[in-house]
């Protein structure tokens, strides 16, 4: 397979596990804060290094319960980023604010104990999550886990082949800025059929690819979609 193709899994996120985000600008309330789906990926989005190898990572937050708007720090990565670190530990180039300048925070995360793997894989794809305890100076705009979603989406806002979709990464270590942020690239979902995810498992997204790639979120964002004959003026999808 040419290094241009790859399929979603490669990229620690399948669009069946997406969720649909509907937020019309001119309802949001004066003490709510604008959801934009790009920043907040950049935000959360991280370079994962061992001594030999490199990817991207990227940080959710899974709600604690009974704890209003707290939530446990859940790193995703490609599975076999970590495996092939060979460390017990990994390190995730976080970074922190001061007024208005982002600086680096390297930060050592565990990754196996006693030589058994503390993250957990998909037994199909090549996606693997894992708990982190993260330091409260750490610029973090985490993705919630109820953007995760599933087919009815899919089919309700009809995302066919040929939909641009968004990647964030490290394509050869290479980063934005000299504070460490992902580089936001874009390419076409290039295979069909979609769904049932249950069956097709992986999409193929065209865009070029690079080591350093694996492991970041591929995601959806579109403004006045068409969406069953009609168009939503005004509505923000996010997938």
């Amino acid at each position: 397979m040419s290094k241009r193709w790859r399929r979603f899994h490669e990229h620690a996120v399948v669009l069946g596990l997406f969720s649909i985000i509907l937020s019309p600008p001119q309802s949001i309330a004066d003490d709510e804060i604008a959801f934009e789906l790009s920043t907040t990926l950049m935000r959360s989005t991280f370079k994962i290094t061992g001594s030999k190898k490199f990817g991207t990572a990227f940080i959710v937050g899974k709600p604690i319960p009974d704890t209003l708007g707290q939530a446990f720090y859940v790193l995703v990565t490609a599975a076999h980023m970590l495996r092939d670190i060979e460390e017990d530990e990994a390190t995730l180039w976080l970074r922190k604010k001061e007024g208005d300048n982002f600086s680096r925070l390297y930060w050592k995360v565990p990754i196996r104990q006693s030589k058994k793997p503390l993250w957990i894989e998909h037994p199909e794809a090549d996606i693997a999550v894992m708990y982190v305890k993260l330091p409260k100076v750490a610029d973090i705009e985490f993705l919630p886990l109820s953007f995760l979603a599933t087919d009815k989406e899919l089919k309700d806002y009809e995302i066919p082949p040929g939909d641009r979709l968004f990647c964030l990464g490290f394509p050869l270590g290479a980063e934005a800025n000299e504070a460490g942020f992902p580089i936001l690239r874009s390419g076409t979902i290039a295979s069909f059929p979609l769904f049932p995810t249950s069956k097709t498992k992986t999409f193929l997204f065209d865009f070029a690819v690079f080591g350093g790639n694996n492991g970041g979120p591929v995601y959806f964002e579109d403004t006045n979609r068409s969406n069953r004959g009609a168009i939503k003026l005004g509505e923000v999808l996010h997938i």
